[in-house]
């Protein structure tokens, strides 16, 4: 069974703020939505594109040193967490990780690799990777893949 599809190629920011957009008329409450990739791939603007897919007027920003930030004013919350500078489960459990998973919104998280024990079953998990230039190709995946370069 293949764990991936094969992707798309995004070009430049605003494509990939488009396809977060896509993404965000089509989340629910409840939905988490898994993002990987290096440094720079574009997963910050994809959830920009997202909370606008949700209906928010937020300006969204990498929440890498706060860990989360909350995006309330569209048609359902954004919670949008950042597992990079995370050195271990406990900081996660202790900002109220499963909190926010009861709280009907629809969680985006940067770096959900880095715990992928701590992501609900049924989570989409995409990762992004550069493709030269200001190309991103974007790939939906069936769950984690252990070991894989992060």
């Amino acid at each position: 069974m293949r764990k991936e599809d094969s992707g798309r190629i995004l070009t430049g920011e605003e494509a990939t703020e488009a396809f977060g957009e896509d993404l965000g008329r089509a989340a629910r409450p409840g939905d988490v939505v898994c993002l990987c990739g290096a440094l720079g791939a574009g997963k910050t603007r994809l959830v920009a594109g997202m909370a606008r897919g949700l209906q928010s007027a937020a300006r969204v920003t990498s929440p890498t040193f706060s860990i989360v930030h909350e995006y309330v004013d569209g048609r359902a919350p954004l919670f949008h967490f950042d597992f990079y500078r995370l050195e271990g489960p406990e900081e996660l459990w202790a900002l109220g990780w499963e909190e926010y998973l009861d709280r009907e919104g629809v969680v985006a998280v940067e770096w959900a690799d880095r715990f992928p024990e701590l992501i609900p079953g049924g989570a989409s998990w995409w990762r992004l990777e550069q493709a030269g230039g200001d190309r991103r190709r974007i790939v939906r995946r069936r769950g984690f893949v252990e070991g894989e370069a992060r």
